[in-house]
């Protein structure tokens, strides 16, 4: 798949997770079967796959689903696929002071539902309640689908919105958000594949890529009640200014954190 720009790698690698589903193999277990005869059904199966995934689609959309933080997720063209960054944004959450207190929790730009789930997920049997926000009736969608495979469709309300606006005033103890954070230049030069198949309306975050997390920091002054926390998902170069930005709104104890490879990654701060 080289001249589709998979490198031999890479596609080796897609090819066993795929072959792998198609055979219900899990662990190791396919490189202990190599000798084992594939059927016909699951040839046709793969090789309408593999076209697939030449033609540039993401493995998480051909699969129809995706592990994360503990959960599996339906996804598709709806909403952009959560990344393992975004499991350490949740990582953050559960760690925080503010997560043994906290009683409501609202996500702003939900996508697939992975961090508003994923946090209702480590609170079975707690009374906190989620809310999950998303501009998108189609990514909407996709969250309501998940959250009734995970059976959490009881403790997570989902509201068509623009933003943090669209919650009640002192409504939240924790407000998360992995919102579009590149800059509409950079949009268009992003690799072909994410461009021709996931929303760029779940990526591009206006001409220096703040337009919706300045937004959110905002409204989050409104919605958070006192001692609340906000935690965000950004671009590696945007730690200075968030930092800014979050001290101008009146948060304290601001950090800023890194993701796996030591860039900025995470921003967050409380509301006094």
């Amino acid at each position: 798949m080289c001249r589709h720009g998979i490198d031999a790698d890479e596609a080796q690698n897609l090819a066993e997770i795929l072959l792998s589903e198609a055979m219900q193999f899990t662990g190791p277990r396919l490189r202990l079967e190599v000798n084992r005869l594939v059927d016909l059904e699951t040839v046709e199966t793969l090789r309408a796959q593999f076209r697939r995934l030449a033609n540039g689609e993401p493995i998480q959309y051909i699969l129809g689903q995706w592990p994360f933080h503990e959960i599996v997720l339906r996804t598709d063209g709806r909403a952009l696929i959560p990344r393992p960054e975004t499991e350490v944004l949740v990582e953050r959450i559960l760690q925080s002071e503010v997560w043994s207190r906290a009683k409501q929790i609202a996500d702003i730009g939900t996508g697939t539902g992975a961090i508003i789930l994923a946090l209702a997920n480590a609170a079975r049997g707690t009374d906190r309640r989620f809310t999950a926000v998303d501009i998108s009736p189609e990514a909407l969608s996709l969250a309501r689908e998940n959250a009734r495979a995970l059976g959490l469709e009881d403790v997570v309300t989902f509201v068509e919105g623009d933003g943090a606006g669209a919650l009640p005033p002192c409504s939240c103890d924790i407000l998360v958000s992995n919102p579009p954070y590149i800059a509409s230049e950079v949009v268009d030069g992003l690799p072909k594949h994410i461009l021709a198949h996931e929303p760029r309306l779940a990526l591009d975050g206006g001409a220096d890529g703040l337009d919706i997390l300045r937004q959110i920091i905002l409204d989050g002054t409104l919605v958070l009640r006192p001692r609340g926390r906000i935690f965000f998902e950004m671009g590696d170069e945007q730690g200075l200014a968030m930092q800014r930005l979050l001290e101008r709104a009146g948060y304290s104890d601001v950090l800023i954190g890194k993701d796996y490879a030591g860039h900025d990654r995470y921003a967050e701060g409380t509301l006094l």
